[in-house]
């Protein structure tokens, strides 16, 4: 399952670098439009994440996820045809990221709540950073070889290389044999989802780490979506826009090696919840840092602490929910974190696109890593249920 999930992200950040300069390309330099695509690409999951969740625990997980690969294969394929024979439009590419992000919906509770069935409970922290460290070698891995690709043979390739990665994950899914199995009820899809909502309210600091997680990517992710903005009109060094672009992803995917490596190392480290919000104040202050640089190098810098920061919130966040939750409600209680986790991103995106063509990016992402720190302080000193775990 690692190989396999690594193999298909770093075949999914070749396809993101490619298509925020495809979009950029075909809508002269529109950032409303770049996030208008990331918005679309996240908000099925937001839309359709918690009926994912009653899926994914009624039926096979693995056959959730096969079907979920086989129709994002398809997205990128579709889009590798239009882009070799020049008649790709801006409106295909937007729909292509509705489809890919509506199978994703299923898609990822079913594969959150499959990983804990492979290891042992004690072992789970370990392996939720060990997921966390394969999504990140291929964020350093796929753009290195996107840059490449698009210098080299055209952004095409990045679209087709994308497609066929997905082979690698349908293979491992064949192959694995989990240690839980969902059982079918009788009740409704909107019955199961109450009752995932309710386990969640029920847990006392879990809603505030739900919190946690649609603050970080409502706040965060926005500096990663307007990277490619970044690399074309705000940064001047002299280098291409490609290859600015890729030392960008580089940057921030060696931090996230390095937190991932780092939690992997810690293994079930006391105070997870203290030290996940002392990691949000530090990503707040990278994002801050990376918005307002005018240099290359600095803008690394930025980067790499912001992606240290950003995989250990993450991966400490997930761990706890993780550790909360019970086999047979796992797929609804993680659909009910995906809201949270990656519905912040659409709206996130959509709203950070709009506001730079209005303002200033620079002025924009300050402002999120501003916020960034001010959540992270309230609930440190005020709300402390989270900071107590």
């Amino acid at each position: 399952m690692w190989i396999g999930a690594c193999t298909s992200s770093t075949g999914g950040w070749m396809q993101i670098m490619a298509q925020g300069m495809l979009v950029l390309s075909l809508t002269d330099n529109s950032a409303f439009l770049l996030g208008l695509d990331a918005f679309l690409g996240g908000i099925p999951i937001f839309l359709f994440s918690l009926v994912g969740g009653v899926v994914a625990d009624r039926i096979d997980r693995r056959k959730v996820l096969l079907a979920s690969q086989y129709v994002q294969m398809g997205c990128a394929l579709l889009l590798t045809l239009l882009i070799s024979l020049g008649v790709v439009r801006v409106w295909e590419v937007l729909a292509c990221s509705f489809v890919t992000g509506l199978a994703q919906a299923f898609g990822g509770p079913a594969y959150q709540a499959l990983i804990p069935t492979l290891v042992e409970k004690e072992d789970m922290p370990n392996a939720i950073a060990l997921q966390s460290i394969q999504f990140n070698v291929a964020r350093v891995i796929g753009p290195a070889l996107g840059g490449l690709a698009m210098t080299h043979l055209g952004q095409v390739w990045c679209f087709g290389l994308n497609g066929l990665s997905f082979l690698a994950p349908v293979i491992a899914l064949i192959l694995v044999k989990p240690k839980f199995l969902p059982q079918k009820s009788s009740d409704s899809i909107l019955t199961s989802i109450k009752e995932g909502i309710g386990f969640v309210r029920k847990q006392g600091a879990m809603e505030a780490l739900m919190v946690l997680a649609f603050c970080m990517t409502l706040l965060g992710i926005p500096m990663m979506t307007f990277l490619p903005f970044y690399a074309r009109k705000v940064i001047v060094g002299g280098l291409p826009p490609a290859t600015v672009l890729t030392l960008f992803f580089t940057a921030f995917g060696v931090g996230s090696i390095a937190g991932s490596l780092t939690l992997a190392w810690l293994g079930n480290m006391p105070r997870k919840g203290r030290a996940a919000l002392v990691m949000l104040a530090c990503l707040g202050g990278a994002i801050s840092a990376f918005a307002l640089s005018q240099s290359v190098w600095f803008s690394c810098l930025a980067l790499f602490f912001g992606g240290v920061s950003l995989i250990a919130v993450f991966a400490l966040v997930n761990s706890l929910v993780q550790l909360i939750t019970t086999n047979e409600m796992r797929g609804r209680v993680m659909s009910v974190y995906n809201v949270a986790f990656r519905g912040g991103m659409p709206l996130g995106n959509l709203l950070a696109g709009r506001l730079v063509e209005l303002y200033t990016a620079p002025l924009v992402l300050a402002v999120n890593g501003v916020l960034l720190v001010g959540v992270a302080l309230y609930f440190l000193m005020v709300h402390r249920r989270v900071a107590a775990l």
